[in-house]
């Protein structure tokens, strides 16, 4: 139900988002966009809850992917998780460096393995999966505290400029490939979901994969840790290269400095000792994605005044900013 809702909210903020994108000019993200088409308070509010959102997804993936990688790589070459977590993020700061061919090689052979993994643990772990783990007792205290996570899983605005650039001369299948791309994540997860709730049921873990290992031992965990590592990484660097062109297209700040402050706030912050991914993802989907969504739809009733289904999904997002405001208040 959460995914049949959100992903047809988020499916039509990225349709609109899209066309904003072709009606817009080239070599602008989100801020560049909000001040083109919202003037200048547009623009100071995108600048915050783009950055603050992406710093927020960045540091989520260093943390997710720092657990990933510690639990694959710690029991053969020893090291704790903050050695692994620094080797992650030299690597990621790396291809964040050198750009978007490097990244989308990346990207398009973590996919075909992730896809593999998946498969493989489908027809490997059958008889470790109880369908009595896919329905437990409700919580209606909590109904709607998946919303920040699942936004935060299915968003993928950020990139819709960097798909634009890659499609060059081909910006019309813009339309077709939005949502194609969310329709397949959507079916991914709750595979996913189906597999590792159904197989730890209430032993799952914050990261979801780390407590495989106790119920189906050290090959098959090794996979799935492999594919997390991949899914993750992929989405740090994809990140991070979006958050430094936002310094550099719309800030205009010197290329290295976009790349320093991209990388190393979202360290600074893991080193200090902001580690826990569950929250960090609910606040980032709830509260700053929300925004960002409220300023696209903002931006898209300028061009299309007549479209009416903006403002139920405005009521939406703000709704969804407010309780997770006041959930983290509690």
């Amino acid at each position: 139900g959460y995914f049949l809702v959100l992903g047809s909210l988020v499916i039509l903020v990225h349709q609109f988002f899209g066309e904003l994108a072709l009606a817009t000019p080239d070599l602008k993200r989100l801020p560049g966009f909000a001040k083109f088409h919202l003037g200048n308070k547009g623009e100071k509010i995108a600048y915050l809850s783009s950055t603050l959102g992406i710093f927020g997804a960045i540091l989520a993936y260093l943390i997710v992917g720092g657990e990933f990688l510690t639990e694959l790589l710690s029991p053969f070459f020893g090291g704790g998780n903050l050695v692994w977590t620094l080797f992650y993020f030299s690597l990621g700061a790396i291809l964040i460096f050198f750009g978007i061919k490097a990244i989308s090689k990346v990207e398009f052979w973590g996919l075909v393995l992730f896809f593999i993994i998946l498969i493989a643990i489908f027809f490997r772990e059958q008889p470790f999966l109880k369908l009595e783990n896919l329905f437990p007792a409700p919580d209606f205290a909590y109904l709607f505290l998946p919303y920040g996570a699942i936004l935060f899983s299915l968003w993928g605005v950020t990139l819709i400029p960097e798909v634009e650039e890659m499609l060059k001369e081909r910006k019309k299948l813009l339309k077709m490939i939005i949502p194609i791309s969310i329709l397949i994540p959507i079916f991914v997860y709750l595979f996913f979901i189906y597999l590792v709730l159904g197989i730890t049921g209430p032993k799952t873990t914050e990261t979801a994969l780390t407590g495989l290992r106790a119920v189906l031992g050290d090959g098959i965990v090794s996979l799935t840790l492999l594919f997390g590592l991949l899914t993750t990484f992929t989405s740090f660097t994809t990140l991070g290269l979006t958050l430094k062109k936002i310094f550099w297209y719309d800030l205009k700040m010197d290329k290295n400095l976009a790349w320093l402050i991209t990388c190393f706030v979202p360290l600074i912050l893991f080193l200090i000792g902001v580690r826990q991914f569950i929250p960090v993802i609910v606040f980032i989907g709830g509260v700053m994605l929300g925004i960002d969504g409220i300023l696209i739809l903002l931006m898209y009733r300028k061009i299309n005044p007549k479209q009416i289904l903006v403002y139920p999904l405005l009521l939406i997002l703000f709704g969804g900013i407010i309780y997770q405001i006041i959930y983290f208040l509690k």
